[in-house]
């Protein structure tokens, strides 16, 4: 069977979601977690873009050990030098240029001919080739460009020394068979093609990215291009856990498989969406909260006779934990060391002593403490420095009244307290912080979701905030709601 490499792009096209920015701590975090889940090449940043991205690939390229850290760059010749110091100290680096072929990109955008997009293609390639011996180039918009012209395009890049050529549906037009066309196409009419892996990569705005992407696996793809659940531009990006279990549920179909460990799918989900406050949608293939859910009498008496009559995937084959009672108040810090180990958590000392204080007061407050609830106060809660810290809230509500809230919290040494009042339990609270902070903070979005079940189950807030143009993400977890809002605001303001 062919291996399928899995690149994955949630540090670089994935970020690049409105809102779905991320800070130097929680990169290496998902890097550190996409690592575990066993893909081939993280694409880490586009070094060239800006200092902190620059330093983020960097960082990612020092950590990483098992896979290849890859950084993005146009074209031209101070991007790839860029990209090259930023990633040269990985254990397996790949400069990763692209150059647009469609006619409407080199009309409109490039202002370049034919030729003239050739001979920059033939010269970066050959630039980057001399830094790095894994060169990947990619045709913008190659879906719409020219067969013919995309042909020469790719063959200049493999004369000039790449090892990837990779093919985007960079606005999500085409069909399967349109796409699986452009690979067979370009297997028949490159010389030397069975030397490199031909890469998919392809958006969602039609909803046939998944679809695009297996579709050009069956046709000779050797490699695919996604993001942990879709996220990236516009509609997003093929979303690595359904080509993953696409081609593990259907391995004699697809005649491949991929080194992924699925088991890993569900946490590295998780953590994504708690980094970035993007929530995974119920209905979400793999990893969605219905995804395993029955509510048919007829599908319930299936299931509970035989799983495999409503389930083709069971829930832990990505790693999905069971709802059940996993540790309680008396539960040491070993057997809860231990418990992490099995979900498959490494924490430094420090990141452990501050989860375990977060599952002794999780206990406090909740009657029994499931899997769930343990994957949500150790997902995402990555340590840092925090300048605000919650230190105690009261708030009055009633149905033809104005709330009233009083926040206190601690800033060094010094306590700071202030009442406000506001249409709702959440505004009222809001005000009061923004009065703390003596900032204008605008609440973008806010979502409230349950964790786990029942009526002492985990609420998770998410917000997103903005202050003098900059926005940031917030993320709080609590058995009351309220205060879930409040320690999201906090971890918001604290980022802005």
């Amino acid at each position: 069977m062919r291996k399928i490499k899995i690149f994955d792009t949630t540090l670089r096209d994935g970020e690049q979601s409105p809102g779905c920015s991320m800070r130097l701590h929680e990169k290496l975090e998902v890097a550190r977690q996409l690592e575990r889940l066993g893909v081939d090449i993280i694409e880490a940043g586009f070094a060239f873009s800006s200092p902190g991205d620059f330093e983020s690939v960097s960082q990612v390229a020092k950590i990483i050990t098992n896979a290849s850290v890859a950084s993005l760059a146009r074209a031209k010749r101070e991007d790839i030098d860029a990209a090259y110091n930023a990633v040269k100290n990985a254990v397996a680096p790949r400069i990763h240029i692209f150059l647009a072929t469609s006619p409407l990109h080199m009309q409109y955008k490039l202002k370049m001919t034919d030729e003239q997009v050739l001979e920059h293609i033939a010269d970066s390639v050959r630039y980057a080739k001399a830094k790095c011996g894994d060169i990947e180039f990619s045709a913008e918009d190659a879906s719409r460009s020219e067969p013919t012209f995309l042909a020469r395009a790719f063959d200049t890049a493999v004369k000039a020394g790449a090892t990837v050529i990779n093919v985007p549906d960079t606005v999500g037009y085409c069909l399967p068979s349109e796409m699986a066309g452009k690979v067979e196409y370009l297997l028949n009419h490159i010389a030397g093609i069975e030397r490199v892996d031909i890469s998919a990569h392809n958006h969602d705005d039609l909803g046939m990215a998944t679809a695009n992407a297996l579709s050009m696996v069956l046709a000779g793809a050797g490699q695919v291009e996604c993001t942990i659940n879709g996220i990236g531009e516009r509609a997003g990006n093929t979303a690595l856990e359904e080509v993953v279990m696409a081609i593990a549920t259907r391995k004699v179909f697809f005649d491949c498989y991929t080194g992924i460990d699925t088991r890993e799918i569900y946490k590295t989900s998780r953590l994504v969406s708690a980094i970035t406050g993007v929530p995974v949608p119920p209905a979400k293939a793999i990893i969605g909260a219905n995804a395993y859910a029955h509510e048919s009498g007829i599908h319930q008496h299936g299931v509970m006779a035989n799983p495999k009559t409503y389930e083709i995937i069971s829930p832990e084959t990505v790693g999905i934990p069971q709802n059940k009672i996993v540790l309680g108040k008396h539960s040491g810090r070993h057997a809860f060391s231990e418990h992490l180990t099995e979900l498959g958590y490494t924490l430094t000392e420090v990141e452990l002593n501050k989860a375990f204080e977060d599952f002794k007061l999780l206990c406090d407050k909740k009657k029994y403490v499931t899997g769930k609830d343990i994957l949500a106060i150790v997902s995402g809660s990555g340590l840092q420095e925090n300048k605000y810290i919650l230190l105690d809230f009261t708030v009055d509500s009633a149905k033809n009244d104005e709330s009233v809230a009083t926040i206190a919290v601690s800033c060094g040494n010094q306590r700071f307290q202030q009442t406000a009042k506001g249409g709702g339990p959440i505004n009222s609270a809001f005000k009061a912080l923004n009065a703390i902070m003596g900032r204008d903070i605008e609440l973008i979005d806010y979502a409230i979701s349950s964790v786990s079940s029942g009526v002492d189950a985990l609420g998770e807030a998410s917000i997103r905030l903005s202050c003098d143009g900059v926005v940031a993400h917030g993320r709080g977890v609590s058995t009351d709601i309220l205060e879930a809002s409040v320690l999201a605001y906090l971890d918001g303001a604290n980022k802005l």
